[in-house]
């Protein structure tokens, strides 16, 4: 018997995971910037870290370590990237993190560092280490509303999403935390995204769990298809539940998967809704087309187009935008006159041609609200995709012209 339960203004602490958040001087204001994450011995993690070329000496260091083994500690910031840094931004990546392992008699392979900020500046290593001590000290299960604040840049509003699910008459945990809201793309993006689970997974169920769910959450948004230096997505798995995912039945493993994706789903969700300067938050299906892969293509072609993003913005359905879009993709497409352009369900193009009941007072009035889906039929095939995204405004362009000022 399987129940679910969530309640939005409810965190749930996972047994097993302890959190510790302060203000270290990282901006000028006064904010929580740094934080620390203890996982209990015994836990499985699974990691998964940007495509971009220039990686961050956290990303690097972190992606070797989780390698090794599994990790004790993470230890994150904001406000500093510490990318583009060279060999000195990776020696003081690891001396914090050495100090980190002094002071907890933990082996250094077993802490991992993680960075969002600017590109380019030297990280403050005094800073953190000075606020080390007090971060160990304050160590507890219920600081994850603090641990979402502190790991914020550009964000206007905490991401946090956390549920339960009873599964053999005990309840499992799954509370997840991430932050992005510019330089948002696939593979993953400016984002950071950490979530535990108290059920029991082994390390390659977990990191395949941890890869289907973000290929259909994190891989699926883009605010302005720029993919970060310092991206990384941590799934934890305590086991303190004592139940094992490995032994439930088939019913309850594709409940207890659909939870988690659904907690990735959301989390990524709200990166879009707090998408820096958006007015709009658009949904974009494909349909009936021959491959998933070629649908995301697609809707990723038409997410990232600036000049369809500034009609929406304006709300303007200059439909053709979206048609030279999908034009652009890197699909071979032989006869456009199977494809079939919506909004919502006001049929615009069809037959290669501009649809002839088309009524565009009516596409101007849907374009006036907030939640837009542009959906996109090609009729050659059985598979979708969905992409989320938003609009380019000019809010958009003055909080990154103004980002280091």
């Amino acid at each position: 018997m399987v129940k679910k339960t969530a309640n939005p203004d409810i965190v749930y602490p996972v047994n097993g995971i302890k959190l510790s958040s302060i203000h270290s001087g990282m901006y000028n204001s006064q904010r929580l910037d740094l934080a620390i994450i203890e996982i209990e011995a015994g836990s499985s993690v699974s990691g998964i870290f940007t495509k971009n070329n220039i990686k961050s000496p956290s990303v690097i260091i972190s992606k070797n370590n989780l390698n090794k083994m599994n990790p004790k500690y993470l230890i994150i910031n904001s406000g500093n990237a510490n990318a583009g840094t060279g060999k000195k931004g990776y020696e003081d990546a690891l001396q914090y993190c050495q100090y980190l392992s002094d002071e907890t008699s933990t082996d250094i392979k077993a802490i991992l560092p993680f960075s969002t900020g600017v590109i380019g500046e030297r990280i403050n290593v005094e800073k953190i280490i000075k606020f080390i001590p007090a971060l160990i000290g304050n160590l507890n299960q219920a600081s994850w509303i603090d641990f979402s604040n502190a790991i914020l840049t550009t964000d206007t509003c905490n991401k946090i999403i956390s549920k339960k699910i009873k599964i053999n008459e005990k309840y499992i945990t799954i509370t997840g935390v991430t932050k992005g809201s510019g330089m948002i793309k696939p593979n993953m993006a400016t984002m950071l995204s950490f979530v535990a689970t108290d059920l029991e997974i082994s390390n390659n169920k977990l990191k395949e769990l941890l890869n289907t769910a973000t290929n259909i959450s994190y891989n699926m948004i883009t605010v302005d298809g720029e993919t970060s230096t310092n991206d990384s997505s941590i799934l934890i798995s305590t086991g303190k539940s004592k139940l094992s995912f490995e032994k439930l039945s088939k019913i309850d493993k594709e409940s207890f998967e659909k939870l988690l994706k659904d907690v990735f789903i959301e989390l990524a969700k709200k990166i879009i809704k707090d998408g820096e300067g958006a007015t709009k938050f658009i949904t974009i299906n494909v349909k009936k087309i021959d491959s998933k892969i070629n649908g995301k293509k697609i809707a990723m072609s038409v997410a990232n187009s600036p000049l369809v993003k500034t009609a929406l913005f304006a709300e303007d359905p200059n439909w053709g935008r979206i048609l030279s879009a999908i034009g652009n993709s890197d699909i071979d497409i032989n006869d456009y006159t199977k494809i079939e352009i919506y909004f919502d369900d006001i049929l615009i193009f069809k037959d290669g041609e501009i649809y002839v009941n088309y009524n565009e007072e009516m596409a101007k009035k849907y374009l006036k609200n907030k939640n837009l889906i542009i959906n996109i039929v090609f009729n050659t095939g059985n598979s979708s995709s969905t992409v989320w995204t938003t609009d380019l405004s000019y809010d958009y362009i003055k909080i990154n012209a103004d980002y280091r000022t």
